[in-house]
């Protein structure tokens, strides 16, 4: 299987090196230090659940190097969606597959128009990883999962070729027959997290320990599955109380890379995430003080201190 990983930072690259080690023909577009770190000396992934050095990649900065490919795997950062999209309609071909395992419940909003309902399929990623240096992901904690289908609810070839490629490599993967539900419970989860440990400044650990951030917690995801349920989404009545109960399995050093970018300088995804449920909830009717107020402050930093 030809896969193209456009963006190779913490969930590209770790996804593309298992798949490497098992076999498939896998390419990244990546940029900067990280590119020519990567042309040097391959690619390195530390993980607790195991190391995988791939000494030579296929890696360019242009998209039109590599040709048409089997499935192409979006992992940019949201603000680089539509340029990027633009960018890889040369590894389009008739039957290639787009995954985007980016993060928000926008996202494909964005993509469908560019790279067309046929190609375009749903999911997301559950891991922490960054790059650590050029050429080098880290890998924390143990969870690597991916969620993906069709929006058809179908379990199409390219998925099923896609699953069983996934599984031999450890990978916990599962296709979903309602990726729009999938992608939501996701969200739930992911921007009530990015929300808090921005604004507060800590990791999962102390915000979980103490009762009156731990409640924070709990109504931000809260207030996200309400808009979701009031755009249409069947989640689950119980799905923030259930991922609280998930969060308190989690290293108590776990973190959002929202926090992560703040803490760097980075451009931050405040707008696609905390921004992105106030949108929606206003769209509808539903009330969402948490999220608006988390936009708000965190929105002067959202260019980054580079910018």
């Amino acid at each position: 299987m030809k896969i193209a990983f456009m963006g190779s930072g913490g969930v590209g690259g770790l996804i593309g090196a298992r798949l490497a080690q098992v076999g498939c023909d896998v390419s990244f577009v990546a940029r900067g230090a990280h590119l020519a770190a990567m042309r040097e000396h391959g690619l390195l992934l530390e993980s607790p659940v195991g190391n995988v050095h791939l000494p030579k990649v296929k890696v360019t900065d242009n998209p039109a190097d590599l040709g048409p490919v089997d499935l192409v795997i979006f992992a940019v950062k949201l603000w680089d969606t539509e340029a990027a999209a633009r960018s890889i309609l040369p590894l389009l071909g008739p039957g290639t597959g787009f995954l985007s395992l980016q993060n928000g419940v926008r996202k494909d909003d964005i993509l469908r128009p560019i790279v067309g309902e046929k190609a375009l399929m749903g999911g997301v990623a559950y891991m922490g990883t960054a790059i650590s240096r050029p050429g080098v992901i880290l890998h924390t904690g143990t969870m690597q999962r991916v969620v993906f289908g069709e929006y058809d609810g179908r379990r199409s070839k390219r998925a099923e070729a896609m699953l069983e490629f996934l599984k031999k490599t450890g990978i916990d993967a599962r296709l979903s027959d309602d990726i729009r539900r999938s992608i939501w419970e996701k969200f739930v989860f992911l921007v009530g997290m990015a929300a808090v440990t921005a604004t507060i400044r800590l990791p999962l650990g102390p915000i979980l320990a103490h009762p009156l951030t731990r409640q924070f917690y709990l109504d931000a995801m809260r207030e996200a599955a309400a808009v979701g349920r009031a755009h249409g989404v069947r989640l689950a009545e119980d799905i923030a109380e259930e991922r609280l109960a998930f969060s308190d399995t989690l290293p108590g050093t776990m973190t959002a890379s929202l926090q992560l970018d703040l803490e760097r300088g980075n451009p931050l995804e405040v707008e696609w995430l905390s921004g992105s449920v106030a949108e929606l909830g206003a769209a509808v009717g539903v009330p969402t003080p948490i999220h608006r107020a988390a936009r708000d402050i965190l929105i002067l930093h959202a260019q980054g201190r580079k910018a």
